[in-house]
Formats: C-alpha cells, structure tokens, sequence
C-alpha cells in the first residue's frame, strides 16, 4: 500500500529520545543530523506567554512542582527549551509536530513560527479533540493539524471520522501503530486525511506500518526509523 506522501515524515519523538536528554537542544539536533525529516515535542504555555518544549509540564521549584503555566519564562529551569529557542538552533527546514497540551498555547505557537520563513507550513498542531482543531483551521491555512488520539477512542467509526477530518479541513488522523491496518490507512487516503503512527519503536513495528502505506512514523530511535524508512524505499 502506497501512501500519500512521498517518502513519509520520519517524526523523532521528543528529538533523538534514545540517545539524548528527550527535548533538549542536544536531542533535536541530534535527530536531525541521523537522518529524522521531522521533530516532535509537546507545548506548554508560561504565564507570561512563552510556549515550551516539555512532556509533563511539571518543573521542580525550589522545594515544589509547580506547573509551567504558573511560571514565567525566566523561572523555568535552564534546560528547558522555548519553542524560539529550537528555532533559533536548529533552523525551520524540518517538520515540527507540536502536542498542544496547552490548548492556550496555539496562538502563541503560531506567533512564533510565523517569524520564521516557512516555518508555518512545516507545523503540524496536534491534539485529541476534533472540534477544537477544526475551531484552529481559521487561525492558518498553511498550518497542518492533527488529530492524535486511540481507534477506541473512536465512537462513531473510522469512516465517519474520516469524513469530519476532511470536512473541517484537518490534515491528517494520528493513532498507535497497533491501531492501524492497511485498510484504514486506505479509507483514510480516499478522504485525502493522512496517516501517521505513533511508537514505533522497534524494527518490525517499523516496517509494517510502513507497509500499510501510513504517511508518518513517530520513533524514539531515528537510527532504527531511518533504516525502516530506506529499507521501505520512502
């Protein structure tokens, strides 16, 4: 099965996760330079607006946790990375998929990456809810969004939400590769909605996603996600 894009996004999650500090400045540039077309991380907003790169969206401060939207930028551990921060080091020529954690946070992600040539038309805005994603299609034609969420989490059906996504004009459906057959991957492509799996961590995971003719794969390991990618002829 062959999919829409010609070859796939190689997706590294949280940068080169396997071989780096995940969502450091390290792992991002890493990952790009074993060969990964893309870089995914997870947005947080501070609260003085700033969208960073971080999973859990927890810091410790001082003695306590305290969530990132409670802090201003300037209180954030060092290592933490802005989202202009990843810009500035790694450059624009890549795609950036963004789990929006934060739902507050897409303005100012969208700020941000509209400073940077091209930038906008290479992010791809991620979240579970259908109907807030159609409700961003109006902040940005060239904005790709996502909608990443689990097959159970489907009530109405593949082929009705397939529908929806092409109706409000979401790019693609992003599931677990478990997930996924070559039958889905092809009633998803007849509605032009993409196809991308999330950890793919192994080698023969790898490689049958690909054979179902998805159009992205999210990996720790690039070095494994490159050679699946090569050895699929994508």
């Amino acid at each position: 099965m062959e999919p829409l894009l010609r070859p796939p996004i190689g997706f590294a999650h949280r940068g080169a996760r396997a071989h780096a500090p995940e969502n450091s400045l390290d792992a991002f540039r890493l990952a790009l330079r074993l060969g990964a077309t893309g870089l995914e991380s997870d947005v947080w907003l501070t609260s003085d607006g700033v969208p960073v790169l971080d999973h859990d969206g927890v810091v410790k401060s001082g003695l306590r946790r305290r969530r990132i939207s409670e802090l201003a930028r300037d209180a954030l551990p060092g290592h933490l990375v802005a989202l202009e921060d990843l810009y500035e080091a790694c450059g624009a020529d890549y795609e950036l998929s963004l789990d929006l954690k934060d739902p507050a946070a897409v303005g100012a992600v969208l700020a941000v990456a509209s400073r940077i040539p091209g930038a906008v038309g290479r992010l791809w805005l991620c979240h579970p809810d259908a109907d807030l994603l159609a409700s961003w299609r109006a902040r940005s034609d060239d904005v790709r969004l996502v909608n990443s969420t689990r097959r159970r989490a489907v009530k109405e059906g593949m082929e009705r939400r397939a529908a929806v996504l092409a109706h409000a004009r979401v790019d693609a459906l992003n599931l677990h590769h478990t997930d996924w057959t070559g039958g889905f991957t092809t009633l998803l492509h007849r509605f032009d909605v993409l196809a991308l799996a999330w950890d793919c961590q192994h080698p023969r995971v790898l490689a049958e996603v690909l054979h179902m003719g998805v159009d992205g794969v999210y990996s720790d390991h690039v070095d494994r996600m490159v050679d699946a990618l090569a050895a699929a002829g994508r």
